[in-house]
């Protein structure tokens, strides 16, 4: 390896991406393409940093596969700031392989960990526990704190806040052992989620904030909770989806909302089928979709007939609680919705919030904008998630590292 590419590879090790373009800037031989191509995606130009990679890559020969194998691991992060998941996993967990049977171990558990992230952000939390359950005890402070940050992320998608604190402990303290301000920055910014409001919890017509660990406390309260951020039932170890049938659940939230009194007809008409005057078939309709709701509740809570219209019955002497989102509006809702890590398409979100696709669509290119929302796929096969719960680093962490980089 010649001193210039050693130099540009501890300068990247580093975080200082200007220092490693000033020594490999006008090479253009495939370590010197590699080092480039990391450089550009740490100061943010991924595109650029995507095409270099692949150049390195072209450019190594058959007996270089390992070189080969760290511009394939360095070329999936760059997917993975791009949020481009269009590539499937096979190259990846190539890559990984063959890193691992050659002895470079560093990278390999790199590879290891952008898998993690990717499938944290497709919403396949057990796939990336998976790839997540590794000793971070002797790792160097970079990997650990990327391995801590991805544990954080998975212990919020499932309101484990224990773990997650501690997750976020172990990465604030590798953060500042790794030396690197926009990874540091990375760790105090996910560390400050937990202070923010997650939900609001409606009651006597006033709304409380909950933080993420009371909204976990009420969740595990045993009490039978009504969850308008994800559009679902939960009563201690027992639940039940609903965000796919928008009248059977927006009955359940009237009725929970006037717990322990009752909900009259014409109110759960006008919120349900967004009627303002009803008549008698809308009234059959009414007792049709209470029907199915009594059945799909029959082993939490029954539905008891008043003079009025209806009442939620908890089993078991339980308290009723109504989740709503932090901020009011068919935005709130579509967040909300989101925020379980799931891919939705708009057709999905559409039938769960019960509006119209194209009103959906507005409301996503709005959020989209505002950097709340994203997108993978194109045309039909797109799908809309929400950003992560804690913010990954938008650049590439360090592979081609100069002790594993005999690439000259």
């Amino acid at each position: 390896m010649d001193s210039l590419i050693s130099a540009a590879a501890r300068a990247l090790a580093a975080g200082d991406a200007l220092q490693a373009l000033k020594r490999v800037a006008l090479r253009s031989d495939p370590p010197a393409l590699a080092l480039r191509g990391i450089a550009m995606a740490q100061l943010g130009e991924l595109v650029r940093s995507r095409e270099l990679l692949r150049q390195a890559a072209r450019g190594f020969g058959a007996h270089e596969a390992l070189a080969r194998a760290r511009c394939v691991v360095a070329e999936a992060e760059v997917a993975l700031a791009l949020r481009d998941f269009g590539a499937p996993p096979r190259a990846l967990e190539a890559a990984r392989d063959t890193l691992a049977a050659r002895g470079d171990h560093a990278n390999a558990l790199q590879a290891g960990l952008i898998a993690a992230r990717r499938w944290l952000l497709l919403g396949q939390l057990d796939a990336a526990a998976a790839l997540l359950d590794i000793d971070t005890a002797g790792l160097p402070p970079l990997p650990a704190a990327v391995a801590a940050l991805a544990r954080a992320e998975l212990a919020l998608r499932r309101l484990r806040i224990a773990d997650a604190e501690a997750a976020l402990a172990q990465a604030d303290e590798a953060a500042g052992r790794a030396g690197i301000p926009a990874l540091q920055a990375e760790a105090r910014q996910a560390r400050a989620v937990l202070a923010q409001p997650a939900a609001r919890r409606l009651a006597g017509g006033e709304a409380q904030p909950l933080r993420l660990h009371e909204v976990a406390a009420l969740l595990g309260s045993g009490a039978l909770v009504v969850d308008a951020c994800r559009h679902g039932l939960r009563a201690g170890d027992a639940s039940l989806a609903l965000a796919r049938r928008p009248i059977l659940f927006t009955l359940l939230r009237v009725l929970a909302e006037a717990w322990p009194g009752d909900a009259g007809r014409d109110v759960l008409i006008a919120r349900a089928f967004r009627l303002r005057e009803a008549d008698e078939t809308h009234r059959a309709r009414l007792r049709v979709e209470i029907g199915r709701l009594r059945a799909l509740l029959k082993d939490v809570a029954d539905l008891d007939a008043t003079p009025r219209g209806f009442a939620l019955r908890p089993r078991d002497g339980r308290a009723v609680a109504v989740l709503a989102p932090p901020v009011d509006g068919d935005q709130g809702e579509l967040v909300a919705l989101l925020a379980d890590g799931a891919a939705w398409s708009t057709s999905a979100l559409a039938l769960a919030l019960g509006d119209s696709q194209r009103t959906v669509q507005r409301a996503l290119a709005e959020l989209e904008a505002a950097g709340r929302v994203r997108a993978i796929g194109q045309a039909r096969a797109r799908r809309w998630l929400a950003p992560p719960l804690v913010g990954f680093a938008g650049f590439t962490t360090i592979l081609l590292l100069p002790a594993a980089l005999p690439l000259a």
